[in-house]
């Protein structure tokens, strides 16, 4: 690749992370936001996007973000608890 310059993305993965592979989750999977640490629990739900309670994250409707602050509920991270 002689002249060309070649870019790598580099990605940041955490312990725990979510990233969208809902194979590693249960139905009572409680996850953390990893930017505000607000804790999504199933048992719980979440008033804010009119959740109920006892919804999996894995059931959360695509649009669903973290009520705290916005992120992207691919950035939670399964908390082992």
């Amino acid at each position: 690749m002689a002249g060309k310059r070649q870019c790598l993305k580099a990605v940041t993965v955490f312990e725990g992370s979510y990233l969208g592979d809902n194979t590693v989750l249960d139905a009572g999977s409680r996850l953390e936001c990893k930017i505000c640490w607000w804790v999504y629990d199933p048992a719980r739900g979440d008033p804010i996007w009119g959740v109920a309670p006892g919804t999996p994250f894995a059931e959360l409707p695509p649009h669903w973000k973290c009520p705290n602050c916005d992120g992207a509920r691919e950035q939670f991270m399964l908390l082992s608890d």
